[in-house]
């Protein structure tokens, strides 16, 4: 199902697409952003449970992704995902001015890939598969390089969500891309109840300007350390998470993340090519108008996303983000949901 709000003369028209499987599973998605909207997956009553963080309507993105503290909800993020130091990067003895507030620039910039209107490629209800794109023009927010975007989104009928980005540019450029949903297992309330593993033994220090000081750190005895199942009430007295952990590389094809909630029973696992996630989980969300009108607590939800290390491209020892002109640049990762 597809719908359509906005104004044609403008080129900003809201377009709202709903991919459905046989098992009910229903995914909703926007162009404004190529973001989500939101995921509904059937629980342990086999009762549908909107598991991503999304608003009321398709329009009401376009006004919150500009709010003051804005959250970046579902959205698809570019060209660099994460921050950058001092607002700029050299790429082949050229330094690249970027947009930055007090020294830091944020996913993308002033008017990242969460605030274009996306170019609806496809949308496949047979295969429940929708394919986004977005022309960044060179030098758009400071980037070298026309870049060729693709946001694919794939809804299994095993109730798997892949998301996969694509890009190829024709100079030389840093490239970081990664959707930014929200996840709470239950629908609404907080996700204090949810337990949480990551395969990720390190992660990145940062000063004070949440900036990578170029040094990793041991999780070992830290509020960091989820290497066992460990519950997210702890998030009260260790305060929210903001960080980049390091996932385990050699260890290349088991899940690196799960959640869970016993009181859905829902489980989502995470698997990525990417070496390294950005957990944020907001201690609390502004007043807005959320799907079906559903209220959220303290501790509201979690953001999982997949990426490269924040700031590499002024860190030549972190894994590199440059995409050589020609060169294909993919981000994918599979959250597969289960009943446990």
């Amino acid at each position: 199902m597809t719908q359509k709000t906005g104004d044609v003369a403008k080129d900003t028209i809201c377009v709202a697409i709903t991919l459905q499987n046989t098992n009910g599973a229903r995914l909703k998605l926007t162009n404004y952003g190529a973001s989500i909207v939101s995921l509904e997956i059937p629980n342990k009553e086999n009762q549908l449970v909107n598991v991503v963080l999304g608003l009321e309507t398709v329009d009401e993105y376009k006004e919150v992704s500009y709010h003051p503290s804005a959250k970046f909800l579902g959205a698809s993020i570019g060209r660099y995902a994460g921050r950058i130091s001092n607002g700029d990067f050299e790429i082949n003895g050229y330094k690249y001015e970027i947009h930055q507030n007090n020294g830091v620039h944020l996913h993308g910039g002033r008017e990242g890939f969460d605030k274009k209107f996306w170019k609806v490629d496809s949308i496949n209800h047979n295969t429940n598969m929708a394919i986004f794109s977005y022309n960044s023009r060179h030098l758009e927010e400071g980037y070298p390089g026309n870049l060729e975007v693709k946001a694919i989104y794939h809804l299994s009928e095993d109730n798997d969500l892949t998301i996969t980005y694509k890009a190829v540019s024709d100079l030389d450029t840093v490239v970081n891309l990664t959707n930014h949903a929200y996840f709470n297992l239950n629908g609404s309330g907080g996700i204090l109840d949810h337990t949480l593993l990551l395969d990720c033994p390190e992660y990145l220090e940062v000063d004070t300007k949440q900036l990578p000081t170029g040094k990793t750190k041991s999780v070992t005895g830290t509020k960091f350390d989820f290497l066992t199942s460990t519950s997210l009430r702890r998030l009260i007295n260790s305060g929210h998470i903001d960080d980049t952990f390091i996932f385990n590389m050699n260890k290349s094809s088991h899940n690196r993340i799960s959640l869970e909630s016993s009181v859905s029973g829902l489980k989502m696992e995470v698997k990525t090519n990417q070496p390294a996630v950005v957990i944020f989980t907001p201690e609390n969300f502004p007043d807005w108008n959320f799907k079906d009108q559903v209220k959220y607590d303290r501790f509201p939800a979690i953001c999982f996303e997949t990426q490269n290390y924040p700031d590499a491209p002024n860190h030549k020892h972190f894994p590199s983000s440059l995409l050589k002109a020609g060169k294909h640049y993919e981000n994918k990762s599979v959250f597969k949901f289960s009943v446990v």
